[in-house]
């Protein structure tokens, strides 16, 4: 194989509010608790909700935009690389956690916007960027979608 990919997707909501440190050297440094949900088989034909929590770490001038404009409850996008790291506590016990090193934090829906509210909010444009760019891709609602025009589903041979 001539290269290895470490890349990560998730869109999901912040579990708590963004927790912003400085390193002695001077660099942001936020820490962001995500939560993604997906739903799983609970036997006999039911279905349940499981919610899967990341540990996301963001540096530099992304890590300061998160801390000024995200909090609990907020739709985010991340895109990195997972990173474990492991560390000796005041017991002398080696310790290891796994980690999102986050390369773009975007952030979706309305400022206000939350999992506790209601009513949903129209698409303001492609998400911003924890670096403030918009996405080159523009994103449309369900009802601007096209209307396909190739075959159903059950007509492809494969």
């Amino acid at each position: 194989m001539a290269g290895t990919v470490n890349k990560v997707i998730l869109i999901g909501r912040l579990g708590s509010d963004p927790n912003l440190r400085y390193t002695t050297g001077g660099t942001a440094v936020v820490q962001l608790s995500v939560a993604t949900n997906d739903r799983v088989p609970a036997g006999e034909g039911n279905w349940e909700e499981k919610t899967e929590w990341h540990r996301v770490v963001v540096f530099g001038k992304n890590a300061e935009n998160c801390a000024n404009y995200l909090a609990k409850g907020r739709l985010v996008y991340v895109e990195g690389r997972l990173q474990t790291r492991q560390w000796e506590d005041n017991q002398g016990v080696r310790r290891y956690t796994t980690e999102i090193v986050a390369r773009e934090v975007g952030f979706l829906g309305g400022a206000g916007d939350s999992a506790g509210s209601g009513a949903a909010k129209a698409p303001q444009g492609p998400p911003k960027s924890a670096t403030g760019q918009r996405s080159a891709a523009p994103q449309q609602s369900p009802e601007e979608l096209p209307e396909m025009s190739g075959p159903p589903d059950d007509d492809i041979p494969f």
